[in-house]
């Protein structure tokens, strides 16, 4: 096993963050393409929703708090597509809230994980959703 820090299990899957926060953008995309991600950011809903069809990730994490579009009506718009419904989406809220972790799972969100996150908990939440 080299060093390079590629993790063989999720190396090659199409991985988009959603996020108004460029350093979080920018976090998870560096350490997400360490891992061998191919990472696809996005700004708001309305970009991610523009940048799903054209990438068709094989999993979305999405802020829970963004302008225009938050992330529980992007999330809830990704389900109703019959092309992305299949698609997994982790939530990602800088509180830990039982109403917010509840409203995710609504919009029928797989997971809920609070910022600042770990690159253990994305990879681990990569790991659980979404399949090669």
């Amino acid at each position: 096993m080299s060093n390079s820090g590629v993790d063989p299990e999720i190396a090659g899957l199409k991985v988009m963050v959603i996020d108004d926060s460029k350093t979080i953008r920018r976090t998870a995309e560096t350490l997400l393409k360490k891992a061998g991600c191919d990472v696809v950011t996005a700004v708001d809903g309305f970009e991610a929703l523009a940048k799903i069809a054209d990438n068709k990730p094989d999993i979305i994490f999405v802020d829970i708090m963004m302008p225009r579009l938050d992330g529980y009506q992007t999330c809830a718009l990704i389900k109703h597509n019959q092309l992305f419904k299949k698609t997994p989406v982790v939530m990602l809220s800088s509180k830990d809230g039982l109403f917010d972790r509840a409203r995710g799972r609504i919009v029928g969100s797989e997971q809920y994980l609070t910022k600042p996150f770990t690159k253990d908990e994305l990879i681990g939440a990569i790991k659980s959703h979404a399949k090669h």
